[in-house]
């Protein structure tokens, strides 16, 4: 390795040793304040290394990472979602009984397997950083440890996500055995020497796309979805929701999009009945629900059934719309989730919807604040969401794609009553005679991850160029 590549993976080893920082920072002197200094810090180095690397082009380092302008954009993507969850994180656990330092510690950890992800175009490498990121997750998902619920959600992610790491992981080893490399662009393309190798590699694409199906929570791999949403600390659950996703998506998108294997039967057939049943089920099972945190767990099956649509259209067209989609998820999906998690604390989560219910006359800006998320998850016009769902369909119209367009307007259609539901409970007069419920004050870390999410959700739906300008820009495979 030479100092070249070290200087591309600057943003890779800032995340690396900011968790070594503040582990030796929590050795000496614990605070909950300083840890979530230092770990600001970190991440806000990493992305400044990001734009000062960004003009070396793009550089392999060892075969197993690529940082190109498409890893940069998610490995940004990444931090900054993550620098929104540990300002959230900060006044959701003040006042905790157990340590808060180590908190930070995993989610720095997590972070760092999702940016491996994102730079991944090695099997190595994708299982390393994937393993990172669910090693991570076991542990944020159960914090903190003595809540009942929190245990049983960390449980259920840690048995499902062990059988799918199984899958995934004796998927690769029969790509490996059928193509005999690990390289992403080597493996798609490879073709089969032996009259048993197809059989061979075609059952390894179905193990691997096991694996990333149940970290994407697509159906039928959903399952662990609604539980886990509900049982998480609602900071975490707006990570899972976020960067989990985000990171394993763009690494679908670099493993399949160059060579559009997808588009060749039978796997665009998979995908389609994937991308399908998520739209449809995603909403349907979301109109059932009551609790909050279910509601958008159900939501963000949906969500990634649309990304899918533009998945298989293909072409650059579709890769840009994947992306700006992507950003658009993940602005929309930190509001609504920051607002359950100033509303909760480690003690009582506010995720039904009776908790919300005449908020905005004891708290209108926050109200406001879950409207405008609650509308762009929905695609109304004037949110960040509606542009992108814009995106998708004209990559799906463009690709001839009219049975999965078709599905992703019906669906869109379904999830605006569920959206509507909790909108409407916003603004209810609460009856004069109901207890008025007590809400831990906004801590200013919190109300400023807020803040700068509200303003990006109304700033990009009605002025995207800047945005879509970059995303052309450096999104490319």
């Amino acid at each position: 390795m030479t100092g070249a590549d070290l200087y591309t993976l600057a943003p890779l080893l800032i995340l690396a040793a900011t968790p070594v920082v503040v582990m030796l920072a929590i050795a000496f002197y614990r605070d909950h304040w300083a840890t979530v200094v230092l770990t600001v810090i970190g991440l806000v180095a990493a992305l400044i290394s990001l734009l000062l690397t960004g003009s070396v082009g793009p550089a392999e380092v060892t075969g197993l990472l690529i940082l190109d302008g498409y890893a940069r954009f998610f490995i940004g993507l990444i931090i900054a979602a993550t620098l929104a969850v540990a300002l959230l994180s900060y006044g959701f656990l003040r006042g905790i009984d157990d340590q808060p330092d180590e908190y930070y510690l995993l989610l720095l950890l997590a972070t760092l397997g999702s940016a491996v992800l994102a730079a991944s175009k090695h099997f190595t490498s994708f299982f390393l950083g994937l393993e990172i990121l669910s090693v991570s997750l076991y542990a944020l998902i159960a914090y903190p440890r003595r809540l009942q619920n929190q245990i049983e959600a960390s449980l259920k992610y840690l048995i499902l996500a062990g059988a799918s790491a199984a899958f995934l992981v004796f998927g690769l080893a029969l790509v490996y055995a059928a193509t005999g490399t690990m390289d992403f662009a080597a493996a798609v393309s490879a073709r089969p020497a032996t009259w048993l190798a197809p059989q061979v590699l075609f059952a390894g694409w179905g193990f691997i796309l096991v694996g990333i199906g149940f970290k994407l929570a697509v159906v039928p791999f959903h399952l662990w979805t609604p539980d886990v949403y509900e049982g998480a600390p609602a900071p975490v659950t707006a990570y899972v929701a976020t960067v989990s996703k985000g990171a394993m998506f763009a690494l679908l998108l670099r493993l399949f999009a160059p060579a559009e294997v997808h588009r060749e039967m039978p796997l665009a057939l998979v995908f389609t009945l994937i991308a399908i049943a998520s739209m449809l089920f995603g909403n349907l099972a979301a109109l059932l629900q009551s609790n909050v945190k279910r509601i958008l767990a159900y939501s963000s099956i949906a969500h990634l059934g649309y990304l899918l649509v533009a998945f298989l259209a293909s072409g650059e067209r579709a890769v840009v719309a994947v992306a700006f989609y992507l950003t658009a998820y993940f602005v929309t999906m930190l509001g609504a989730l920051g607002i359950v998690t100033v509303f909760s604390s480690h003690e009582k989560e506010a995720d039904q919807i009776e908790d919300y219910r005449g908020l905005f006359w004891r708290r209108p800006w926050l109200a406001a604040v879950l409207t405008v998320a609650l509308l762009s998850l929905a695609g109304i016009p004037l949110t960040v969401g509606f542009v992108g769902k814009f995106y998708l369909l004209m990559a799906g119209v463009g690709a001839t794609l009219w049975a999965l367009v078709f599905f992703l307007v019906v669906s869109s259609a379904i999830g605006l009553f569920y959206y509507l539901r909790v909108i409407v409970a916003l603004y209810m007069q609460p009856p004069a005679d109901a207890p008025i419920p007590e809400f831990p004050p906004v801590s200013l870390s919190a109300g400023a991850a807020i803040a700068v999410v509200t303003v990006l959700l109304i700033w990009l739906g009605i002025y995207p160029d800047p945005v879509i300008a970059m995303i052309e820009a450096m999104v490319r495979l």
